[in-house]
């Protein structure tokens, strides 16, 4: 699947799931149809807009009141390191959600994983030597009134998310600068949903969100988790 990104355009590997509604008096549907209009868009450029005519010939075709459909794929975004300017792939896990009702309306939402790094504000508070840190995730899920990048988001959650954000690549003077970079930042998994929240709401392409973080904790036996929805 070639997904139209803000740069170019790039290859995904997708996995899709599609399902429909069945009417009372059917024992099943039509298996073949799925893969029929799935093998339709195969090679054609996609975006989260696309998702929409793939609804619709779901819901016609097979005579259904409501369909949906899930794809969710790697995505891949060249990364500098803040320093030394070094280039790398960084990864991130992304999804479109697409639902259509029985009167033809279509509601899409995008979601993405985010990884991120947080200094704990406690336990620099109360250490004589720094503090301990730990990565973590931000998942976020938007549901969009405009066409909106998935860089976009992304880059909303590295910009305003943990104590920094995460590279696949760094080097010495890459490392000290994140860190220093950290310890002028630490945050609760609390303040990276706010933060983000915040940011979400002076969007107005975006009309309702979900930001959750979870923090894999490098002292505890638990994670930390937070979550904001906003309808």
């Amino acid at each position: 699947m070639k997904f139209l990104n803000c740069l170019d355009r790039q290859l995904v590997v997708a996995k899709v799931k599609m399902y429909v509604d069945l009417a009372k008096n059917c024992r099943g549907t039509h298996m073949s149809r799925f893969i029929e209009i799935i093998e339709h868009y195969r090679g054609y450029d996609f975006n989260n807009h696309s998702i929409s005519q793939i609804l619709t010939e779901l819901k016609e075709i097979l005579s259904a009141k409501k369909a949906l459909a899930e794809i969710s794929f790697n995505y891949f975004i060249e990364k500098k390191s803040p320093v030394s300017k070094k280039r790398g792939l960084m990864d991130y896990q992304c999804k479109i959600i697409g639902n259509i009702v029985e009167s033809g309306k279509i509601e899409t939402s995008l979601i993405v994983s985010v990884p991120i790094s947080c200094v704990c504000p406690c336990s620099m508070a109360i250490s004589k030597y720094g503090a301990h840190n730990q990565r973590g995730v931000v998942n976020l899920k938007v549901k969009t009134n405009a066409f909106i990048w998935l860089e976009d988001l992304i880059s909303l959650v590295e910009k305003h998310g943990g104590s920094s954000d995460v590279f696949s690549l760094l080097k010495r003077k890459d490392e000290k600068y994140i860190t220093e970079k950290m310890f002028k930042n630490p945050k609760f998994v609390e303040d990276v949903v706010r933060d983000i929240a915040v940011n979400l709401k002076n969007d107005s392409r975006i009309d309702k969100f979900s930001v959750e973080c979870i923090n894999f904790e490098s002292i505890h036996n638990h994670n930390a988790y937070a979550k904001i929805t906003e309808q």
